[in-house]
């Protein structure tokens, strides 16, 4: 049930993440940045707050010890309030494929942050291999023209690193908190943490709640960005975190881009390239290479509960000729 709850929160992640740069750069024609930023997680808070008051016990949504409290500032702080804020601002000055290629940068840079700040997270080389691949794939994907990312506008460039970093820095912050909170709980908590890092950084910026302009247009992005890739795509993300893993976690901004890619293929008609489709081939064998040590432990596991059931006697389910197995431990 585990590894099934993963896959539907790495699914339910890339799904509502994926239509992020694009809702954000249509939003920003109506929105001063960081007010937007500020007034997505007002909605996210209020919403997920209000399901975790009904549908949770009171001794189990109050954070109760430092761990708690330390997991609730990793995520807010970092894991989204730094982290949306930067996107959100750099996307003044750079395209939706711009920023999503630079921010798969942060897949690459969570294991070199576990390596210091986590004792049970480390990259094997296959798996530093998986990683690189999934960062070709993504720029295939998006078509990158490398003249974009050495060229045009260097502050918004460095904006969105910027929020890799900080996104990497915490959700590995998340994992090293170790807090029993609920993720749901813990991202409901957090989410008002941002809201207000980011109201504050709204006013000291100088931005006016007069300068935005109410249209329909409007609404939407942010209806999308503060209930879909706000509150629905960030208990999926923290729970994936806590399921996983930071490394493998933020492996899901490695989907991102190919559901964007996806959904504009579908719902706008815009086109494939053959490229394209490379890309997503590319980013499926860095998944592949990533997961390989886990899927040949579980071949293993598969095998000797079959070679237990062989020494049992058990012929007709094991499938042995006399009392040998048919393949044994070293195939």
């Amino acid at each position: 049930m585990s590894r099934y709850r993963s896959l539907v929160f790495f699914l339910a992640a890339s799904a509502f993440f994926g239509g992020t740069f694009v809702a954000a750069k249509a939003g920003l024609e109506f929105f001063p940045p960081l007010l937007f930023v500020a007034y997505r997680f007002d909605i996210g808070a209020a919403l997920l707050l209000s399901v975790v008051l009904y549908r949770f016990p009171r001794e189990r949504w109050l954070p109760r010890t430092r761990a708690d409290i330390a997991g609730i500032l990793a995520a807010g702080v970092f894991a989204i309030g730094a982290t949306n804020a930067l996107i959100f601002v750099g996307q003044q000055y750079v395209t939706s494929g711009v920023s999503s290629i630079i921010y798969s940068l942060n897949p690459i840079m969570t294991p070199i942050l576990a390596a210091f700040l986590l004792s049970d997270e480390r990259l094997s080389r296959s798996g530093a291999g998986g990683m690189l691949l999934g960062l070709v794939g993504v720029a295939l994907v998006v078509n990158l023209n490398p003249a974009d990312l050495l060229g045009g506008a260097v502050v918004g460039k460095a904006l969105v690193l910027a929020a890799a970093v900080s996104g990497a820095l915490g959700s590995v912050l998340i994992r090293r908190a170790d807090s029993t909170l609920d993720s749901t709980v813990r991202t409901a908590w957090a989410l008002p943490v941002a809201a207000v890092l980011c109201h504050v950084s709204s006013f000291a910026a100088g931005e006016q709640a007069s300068a935005v302009t109410w249209t329909p247009a409007a609404l939407a992005a942010l209806g999308y960005v503060g209930v879909f890739s706000g509150a629905l795509a960030f208990i999926a993300y923290f729970g994936l975190l806590d399921d996983v893993g930071a490394i493998r976690g933020n492996l899901v901004f490695y989907a991102v881009p190919i559901v964007a890619t996806l959904g504009g293929w579908l719902l706008l008609g815009e086109t494939i390239s053959a490229l394209t489709v490379v890309g997503f081939g590319v980013i499926c064998l860095g998944f592949v290479l990533l997961g390989r040590e886990t899927i040949t432990a579980e071949l293993s596991r598969i095998r000797r509960g079959i070679a237990q059931r062989a020494g049992s006697g058990s012929d007709s389910v094991t499938g042995v000729v006399g009392d040998t197995p048919r393949w044994s431990e070293q195939d």
